[in-house]
């Protein structure tokens, strides 16, 4: 055992890395904050839209068949527009041979333009009772309907029934609406219709309540006397002879141009117009009604609206929308805008995550199994058994509670080894624990190198030069090996075309809920990919808790990168681009430590994700490599880029989608979806169990991980994805350990 160290001053200054850490730390919160606030708004989007929609529920009528004894008499037996002066209710009629006709639930955007030409057509005015949830996401449509003339109303935000809702919700709906006509159409109204609403004699003492608190804020109640009940489509002349009131008597008259197929509507609307002039009847709108009553006067009769003083009595319920009412209603039409192109884009993209998800289980399955099949063969073998020593490269920075264990685990190995320990400027006696247990082990094969704090890069590349041996196997100072790893590992070396060799990570104490969590990651997401990845000759990482390598292909390489975090991703794909052929050994097992809680898992994750950006953007020119070498670039690099990058980035919106289906669509529809997705997940991960002969026990752990693990995983890839498109750069960070994974005794579980 040798032992080289480099000189050391009376005062300890920090590390380069313990340096690097504290700058780190200092940037983290920023981007943590930025990548939280992304997630904050595209469920505020989603949540605002479901809410437009008006999916949010409530959208029924309660009850029918009330008692109506609290409602006076004259409002029960009086006309269809109800006024509130001096806190004493009055009801107005349309007067004869006038026909006040309202539309409601609209805008829509197929329906309504159309509504408005015909009215524009026969110069005949309406009343639109707006739904404000439609109104903010068609705001044109309703600048259109006032431009025209015509006159609007508010029927709640969301369709809601008023009649059992709470005060707080009652003015939550009628503000709402409001400041979506601000935000449309620069104006606000007086005029108010409830949804479910008919004629006055159906008030009843749930609703009545309403009707009042509205009056007293000026509010006008609008209610009908003709209804045309064209919602239940009866055909184009039932429509017309239920909208035409009796004799000569005036009318409210109900039509919708919204909340359904309205095609009748429109083929009667023309047909209504023309029977009415021909009985001579007039047309106007509700405030027309209110004004001719004051005035005790009449619109003229004709096809017209009566002049420009008719004009304006037709916009009398219009206010102008000012100061803080317009500009909210503006950001509110603006916001809706965004929710309006943006869940619809998500919506694409949920099915194109979906696709891409159940693309890559099927592939992962096939391929996995062919690749089972294939090195399970009888006369599989890679050629001569390799028995020539190896040198073992054993980077370590502060890993007093694992080095031991480390080098116990070699010191059992069936294979000839020299053990390289680099000590990368520990501060916690690592090199002396080392020394210690190898003295105490008996190992003659160990050498301790020792070097100012540089980086694990640096440390690797120190060990790779230090070798005596032509192939060298490098792994983490917290790692153990199994008696035959090292055997099985350098076997495909007997291939002159291999370069290097991936191993088979496990996680060493699965004991702990995260643990267990990493566990069927490790086996599920990373072993089953490197399956598919060796089959098709474009492995995108060899794992830095056990690969090896040739050590001149090392050398021409470049050794390992600093340029990355992820310098185990960075050289093997340079070694693919060197034209060397990178493989996957299931057989060769290392025990590692998953992080001891979620600050140290999500600070692990971080590094490898963002790492594997940086060397996905450093070898982008790999994708204009040609021949045997620019195979990485043709497949791996563009399979990487989508099963690790982009669908993790948009994964959640399985989950996002399933909670919005959850809450505002259908329950147990997004529940069944869920677990249709989960049972898929079992499958495959049931499968790689079985590759890896790995005890089933652990996938009960599966729906919790899907519910707490994988979104933190993904919120992990978002942060990374901040962190590269603000050009922020992470140093290599050391995870705490704590040196329970013991020595195998073998291939045990």
């Amino acid at each position: 055992m040798t032992t080289t160290t480099p000189s050391r001053g009376r005062r300890r200054a920090p590390t380069r890395m313990e340096r690097a850490a504290g700058r780190a730390a200092a940037l983290q919160k920023p981007r943590v904050i930025l990548a939280l606030l992304l997630l904050l708004g595209l469920t505020s989007v989603m949540l605002l839209d479901g809410y437009l929609r008006a999916e949010v529920g409530g959208d029924e009528r309660v009850r029918d068949g009330a008692s109506s004894s609290k409602v006076p008499d004259n409002i029960l037996d009086g006309g269809p527009i109800i006024s509130f002066r001096g806190g004493r209710a009055t009801t107005t009629s349309v007067p004869a041979k006038t026909i006040a006709l309202t539309f409601d639930d609209g805008p829509n955007p197929t329906y309504t333009p159309q509504v408005l030409k015909i009215l524009e057509k026969y110069d005949v005015p309406a009343t639109f009772f707006v739904v404000g949830s439609m109104v903010s996401r068609y705001p044109g449509i309703v600048k259109d309907m006032v431009d025209q003339g015509n006159e609007v109303g508010i029927h709640t935000f969301t369709h809601v029934d008023l009649s059992y809702q709470s005060d707080a919700r009652v003015r939550r709906e009628m503000t709402q609406t409001q400041l979506a006509l601000a935000g449309a159409a620069g104006i606000t109204t007086t005029l108010f219709r409830a949804p479910y609403s008919s004629e006055t004699d159906a008030i009843d003492n749930y609703s009545w309540p309403v009707y009042e608190k509205l009056g007293e804020e000026g509010y006008t109640s609008v209610f009908v006397d003709t209804d045309s009940d064209d919602w239940k489509k009866p055909g184009v002349s039932k429509i017309v002879q239920w909208a035409t009131p009796s004799g000569t008597s005036g009318a409210s008259v109900l039509m919708h141009d919204a909340g359904g197929d309205r095609e009748q509507t429109l083929e009667a609307l023309p047909k209504y117009i023309e029977k009415m002039r021909a009985k001579g009847y007039t047309f106007t709108t509700i405030s027309g009604v209110v004004e001719a009553q004051n005035a005790d006067a009449r619109i003229p009769a004709g096809n017209g609206t009566g002049g420009q003083n008719a004009t304006d009595r037709l916009q009398a319920a219009h206010r102008e929308a000012t100061g803080t009412t317009l500009y909210e209603g503006k950001a509110l039409v603006a916001a809706v805008a965004v929710a309006e192109y943006t869940v619809p884009t998500l919506s694409v993209g949920l099915v194109v995550v979906g696709v891409a998800v159940l693309g890559r289980f099927g592939m992962m399955l096939v391929l996995a199994r062919r690749h089972y099949r294939q090195r399970n063969r009888r006369r599989f073998g890679w050629g001569p058994a390799v028995t020539r020593p190896v040198s073992v490269i054993v980077p370590a920075y502060n890993e007093k509670e694992c080095i031991a264990n480390t080098l116990e685990s070699l010191a059992r190995s069936t294979h000839p080894i020299e053990v390289i320990v680099v000590d990368d400027g520990s501060s916690d006696g690592t090199s002396e624990i080392a020394r210690e247990a190898a003295q105490r082990l008996g190992m003659t094969n160990v050498r301790i190198i020792r070097q100012e704090n540089a980086g694990k890069p640096a440390a690797l590349n120190n060990g790779v030069r230090s070798a005596r041996h032509d192939i060298v196997v490098m792994m983490d100072g917290d790692t153990v090996f199994e008696p035959d790893t090292v055997r099985q590992l350098v076997q495909p070396f007997a291939d002159e075309k291999v370069g290097a060799v991936a191993g088979n990570a496990k996680v060493g104490n699965r004991n702990t809920v995260i643990g267990a969590w990493q566990h069927i990651e490790y086996v599920m997401g990373f072993n089953l990919d490197r399956r598919m990845y060796d089959l098709l000759r474009c492995m995108p990482t060899i794992p830095g808790a056990i690969g090896a390598f040739r050590r001149d292909a090392v050398l021409q390489v470049g050794g390992m990168s600093e340029d990355t975090l992820a310098e185990d991703t960075d050289i093997t794909i340079a070694m693919h681009r060197a034209g060397w052929r990178v493989v996957y050994q299931e057989h060769a097992r290392a025990w590692t430590e998953a992080p001891g809680s979620l600050k140290q898992l999500w600070s692990q994750r971080y590094r490898w994700s963002y790492g594997t950006m940086q060397a996905l953007w450093k070898h982008r020119k790999s994708l204009t490599d040609r021949g045997p070498s620019g195979r990485f670039g043709r497949v791996g690099m563009p399979l990487v880029v989508i099963f690790q990058i982009v669908t993790p980035v948009f994964a959640p919106l399985i989950d996002v989608f399933t909670a919005y289906s959850m809450i505002f669509v259908d329950f147990r529809a997004a529940l069944y979806a869920w677990l249709a997705v989960l049972g898929i997940q079992l499958v495959c991960a049931a499968y790689a169990f079985r590759l890896d002969r790995e005890k089933y026990r652990y996938l009960l752990m599966m729906p919790l991980q899907q519910l707490a693990y994988r979104q933190m995983m993904y919120l992990v890839l978002i942060h990374s994805c901040v962190t590269a498109l603000t050009g922020g750069r992470l140093r290599w960070q050391k995870l705490k350990r704590t040196g329970e994974v013991g020595t195998p005794a073998g291939a045990g579980r």
